[in-house]
């Protein structure tokens, strides 16, 4: 999934990562032949790269990024009382993570945004909503769960 370069920080071992707007960071060095990356060898160079896209491997597995904190959550719903825009597809603002919580029996979790992915989660498989991914839920059958928002800074 593509994300833009918000920002850069140097990691332990003094190499330059990018910092990505979903909370990620992904290094960005500079090591041809395998690695042609001399933009990251300046202020200027990386100061340029400021949201271009980078793809987020991290985002496709739909981790979470470290250090984000639980700020709201949702009632809990039941498969009658699940909300017309949870059923339908919408997206959280960036920077929001979600976390589905399934109480009791089963939800279907469709990741629109990312191939059309479609995950069964239960009471031990939660689901992780990335930041501006399209997605939505299904009941399937009797369910009762919740969403819970995570960010930086929450």
């Amino acid at each position: 999934m593509q994300r833009p370069i918000t920002g850069y920080h140097k990691d332990d071992a003094d190499d330059w990562v990018a910092e990505l707007s979903c909370g990620h960071g992904q290094h960005v060095r500079h090591r041809p032949p395998f690695l042609l990356r001399p933009w990251s060898l300046t202020a200027e160079g990386r100061d340029s790269m400021l949201g271009t896209q980078l793809d987020c491997v991290r985002c496709d597995r739909l981790e979470m990024p470290d250090g984000l904190t639980p700020y709201k959550r949702t009632p809990e719903f039941e498969e009658g009382t699940i909300p017309g825009g949870l059923r339908k597809n919408h997206a959280t603002k960036a920077g929001v993570w979600g976390v589905i919580h399934v109480i009791s029996g089963q939800l279907r979790y469709h990741v629109d945004g990312l191939d059309g992915r479609e995950l069964l989660l239960t009471p031990e498989t939660r689901g992780i909503v990335a930041p501006e991914v399209l997605h939505h839920v299904a009941p399937d059958g009797p369910v009762r769960f919740f969403v819970e928002f995570h960010s930086r800074g929450a």
